[in-house]
């Protein structure tokens, strides 16, 4: 009787074992979930299938207006470049060591200068300082202008040629490649650059986006704007890319229109700016005293100071009325 029992108990003890390995094991062990997660992924539902992209894909909108909200941010942050900024944008290879020794150099040999013709300690100082701090930065600005000017004469040409690479089966990359091999400078530079960019990883759009941190034009901005968002929205590239060539030609014939009936006024304001120095010559060659009490005196050098003053004053003035912006 004792071994049937204990030969009962040891099969009861068995089944339970079995019957618990059975339907509680999974459960406390998680494979019933992964099983149920399988079954999930591999199940070839279309409904589901959309759902899903639906829920992980945003909107076209939404994602064109993130993209936009990117690069005013980034305009933003351009208004103020730091020094090695400015100096790549001047199309200059220097070193900010270097440009400051440059700098120091040329307001010690202002300074030295006024020094040995008699101009004075105070007039040596002034002029030393303006050659420090104002002279290179108008050097800076007039190499970026210029610079600028000659990106924005050729560049309508390259965008035709991006367009018609595109619509001819190439590439965005290798229609570019096509302007690195024939476009002058600086073209040639800022588009290779963007190869460049690009052969290291960063996305084609983000790479045609600093394109506007190099040649810091509205141009240039709406160039990266087209490609950013045509990278990730999807969208007629050639048809953008010819909507923005158009645009930019009829903003090249709007400015060189507002160039020609701002000459008049241009062409005045230079006229009123040389006329006094011109009339203080003419004055000087035929009545030398008469005018030498503008240096010579103290009340005739502060007279002579607060008429140069003045003088900048209404240049600037008429400067901005007839400085357009658009």
């Amino acid at each position: 009787m004792m071994s049937q029992s204990f030969a009962l108990f040891c099969l009861v003890s068995v089944a339970m074992g079995g019957v618990a390995w059975v339907f509680i094991y999974p459960i406390l062990s998680g494979e019933r979930q992964a099983e149920q997660r399988m079954v999930s992924v591999a199940k070839s539902d279309p409904a589901l299938r959309k759902k899903v992209a639906r829920s992980n894909q945003k909107p076209r909108r939404e994602q064109i207006e993130e993209t936009l909200k990117e690069l005013e941010a980034r305009s933003k942050r351009m208004k103020s470049p730091p020094l090695t900024v400015r100096l790549s944008q001047a199309g200059l290879d220097w070193s900010k060591k270097r440009f400051m020794i440059t700098v120091g150099v040329i307001a010690t040999l202002v300074f030295v200068v006024v020094l040995v013709i008699g101009g004075g300690l105070l007039a040596a100082l002034g002029l030393g300082f303006a050659a420090a701090f104002g002279l290179p930065h108008w050097g800076l600005a007039f190499l970026k202008r210029r610079r600028e000017a000659k990106f924005l004469d050729n560049f309508p040409d390259s965008v035709d040629i991006i367009v018609r690479g595109i619509k001819a089966g190439l590439p965005l990359l290798d229609s570019i490649k096509v302007i690195v091999a024939d476009a002058p400078e600086p073209l040639r530079t800022e588009f290779q650059t963007i190869i460049d960019t690009q052969s290291i990883g960063i996305p084609l759009g983000d790479a045609c986006g600093k394109l506007y941190e190099q040649v810091p034009v509205p141009e240039a901005n709406f160039f990266g704007i087209v490609i950013s968002i045509q990278q990730k929205s999807g969208g007629n590239l050639s048809e953008a890319l010819g909507n923005l060539s158009k645009v930019l030609r009829d903003r090249k014939r709007m400015k060189a229109k507002i160039k020609a009936m701002s000459m008049e006024a241009k062409a005045s304001a230079s006229i009123i700016g040389v006329l006094p120095v011109a009339v203080m010559l003419l004055v000087y060659i035929t009545s030398p005293d008469y005018i030498s009490l503008l240096w010579t005196e103290p009340m005739g050098r502060l007279m002579l100071a607060a008429s140069a003053v003045w003088m900048s004053i209404g240049i600037m003035s008429m400067k901005k009325m007839i400085n357009f912006d658009f």
